[in-house]
């Protein structure tokens, strides 16, 4: 038996005596009846998991005859196509999912991230290894209160899983921003404009790559619009989205940033 399949079996027997002396819990509620990846049945069953099946610009659901090709859009994209490349959710915002956001990011339970970037993953592309992962940045003063980065934690973990590159400070921001919570779209996107830019030393890291935006709630897409401006200025091939939840039928958020 070969090195790395001794080493393979302990991990696994590792994993079980942990399991065997910490029961895994339910990350909303902490029961230990767990059935898919730290979620309970009555809470899993509860989140609004999305599918792949959505416009190709947006995600969002569209009808049998909105097919272009091969793709299907969805009436608003087909009119006016956004920045970017595509967006994807692993679940739509909702107090459930939002609970889970918050917790992350406000209650510091940044064991919380590997738990969402595993449900995140179904929505990365056959080749990601071959992407770049870029996080939404925070300023550097919320960076010093908070301690992390939580869009960091989950493109840690998703490059963990799919083999992608994560550039973690390909972005910055250049001025503090004001909560964006209680802002309607246009608010959010004055208070962004100019705010977010490419690091001056990471221009190689963007120019020319296919690129994935990692956030965690995707509300009006203010914030990530401001992203995916900077990318494309800095010559990135292909910009696309992935976060964790996103409102999709005027839910208030107050979790953005």
């Amino acid at each position: 038996m070969d090195a790395a399949r001794i080493t393979h079996i302990a991990s696994d027997w590792g994993k079980k005596a942990l399991d065997f002396v910490l029961p895994p819990r339910c990350v909303l509620c902490a029961s230990m009846d767990v059935v898919s990846v730290n979620f309970c049945l009555p809470c899993w069953s509860a989140l609004q998991i999305l599918d792949t099946q959505g416009c190709a610009a947006c995600g969002r659901d569209v009808g049998m005859d909105s097919a272009v090709g091969t793709a299907r859009f969805c009436p608003e994209c087909r009119s006016s196509p956004p920045a970017h490349d595509g967006i994807s959710a692993a679940t739509a915002y909702d107090d459930k999912s939002g609970a889970i956001a918050m917790r992350l990011k406000y209650s510091k339970k940044i064991g919380l991230a590997k738990p969402m970037a595993r449900q995140m993953a179904r929505h990365l592309p056959d080749d990601a290894a071959d992407w770049v992962l870029v996080p939404v940045p925070l300023h550097r003063w919320r960076l010093w209160q908070r301690g992390f980065n939580q869009a960091v934690l989950l493109g840690q973990a998703l490059s963990e899983f799919s083999g992608a590159t994560l550039a973690p400070d390909a972005l910055f921001r250049r001025r503090r921003t004001r909560p964006l919570g209680h802002m309607n779209g246009e608010q959010r996107r004055r208070e962004l404009s100019g705010a977010i830019a490419l690091h001056p030393r990471r221009g190689p890291s963007v120019a020319g790559q296919r690129i994935i935006l990692i956030d965690d709630v995707v509300t009006s897409g203010a914030t990530s619009a401001a992203c995916v401006r900077a990318l494309k200025v800095a010559g990135a091939r292909e910009v696309k989205i992935l976060c964790w939840a996103r409102v999709m039928h005027g839910h208030h958020n107050d979790s953005s940033e």
